[in-house]
């Protein structure tokens, strides 16, 4: 028995996800000048892939078909953005679209807070008795 019905642990997974982005971005701003460096992005995996890909029942019949099941952990992961190249030193760093994605990551993570931090003070109240 879920005794908060998900909604915590949903939100503490929101809560890493948004972790995990703000130090890639805080890696690619620090590297914004080292020579052949590819930023990185933290990407979702698709909630509706996933549903999918576990209800279809595929049969691989050659080893270069890509596999239909990933056995990855986290429902995030953090990908390098090869394909392009800003910089005459190999560095592929946009600073200002990194910046950009820091302030709206903040925005997020601070929503994220502000939302696990009524679901505590529900908690309290209703432990408290209504007081």
């Amino acid at each position: 028995m879920n005794l908060f019905g998900g909604t915590i642990s949903k939100l503490e997974n929101s809560l890493n996800y948004a972790a995990m982005k703000n130090n890639t971005i805080s890696d690619n701003i620090a590297n914004a000048d080292t020579p052949g460096y590819k930023a990185k992005d933290v990407q979702f995996k698709n909630i509706l892939d996933d549903t999918l890909t576990s209800s279809i029942q595929a049969k691989r019949t050659t080893e270069k078909h890509i596999p239909f099941n990933s056995n990855q952990n986290s429902s995030y992961r953090v990908v390098s953005q090869s394909n392009t190249m800003y910089n005459h030193n190999g560095n592929n760093v946009d600073i200002d679209k990194e910046m950009t994605e820091l302030a709206k990551n903040q925005i997020y993570y601070n929503g994220l807070i502000d939302r696990i931090n009524g679901k505590f003070g529900s908690l309290q109240t209703v432990i408290r008795g209504g007081n």
